[in-house]
């Protein structure tokens, strides 16, 4: 059997995930294709956790998968690193926000006026109720 020493990280699960939302559109070769690998077979030694994801790969891969660059350089970070050091590398340089992210940032400005609010309980229990937490 073949090892497979990245196969139980984030970023193995998440390649995997998208890559079937995607297979009514793209095949493995395009997105390859689309992420400048030159082997097809590089999706799915990524996907099936053989193989890890170059940083310096990142953006494109990001872009084939028609994911969120920041969310997938976070994955790619732990896996590369592990989880403390990606922690670590957070702490030291913030966490990248997510274009999804950045909208639910834009509408609480919006909401509030650009009024700064603070976090308080009861909102944080109306974002936990947004989210059925």
């Amino acid at each position: 059997m073949t090892k497979k020493p990245h196969q139980d990280t984030r970023l193995a699960k998440y390649v995997e995930r998208r890559i079937l939302e995607l297979k009514s559109r793209k095949t493995h070769a395009e997105i390859a294709a689309q992420a400048g690998f030159v082997n097809p077979n590089m999706i799915t030694m990524i996907k099936q956790g053989k193989s890890k994801a170059a940083l310096d790969r990142i953006p494109a891969l990001a872009r084939a998968l028609e994911c969120d660059p920041a969310y997938l350089m976070r994955l790619s970070l732990e896996q590369s690193v592990g989880r403390t050091a990606a922690a670590a590398v957070i702490e030291i340089f913030g966490s990248p926000v997510t274009a999804n992210e950045l909208g639910w940032i834009e509408a609480i400005r919006a909401a509030s006026g650009n009024s700064d609010p603070r976090l308080t309980s009861r909102a944080q229990a109306a974002i936990n109720a947004i989210f059925g937490r």
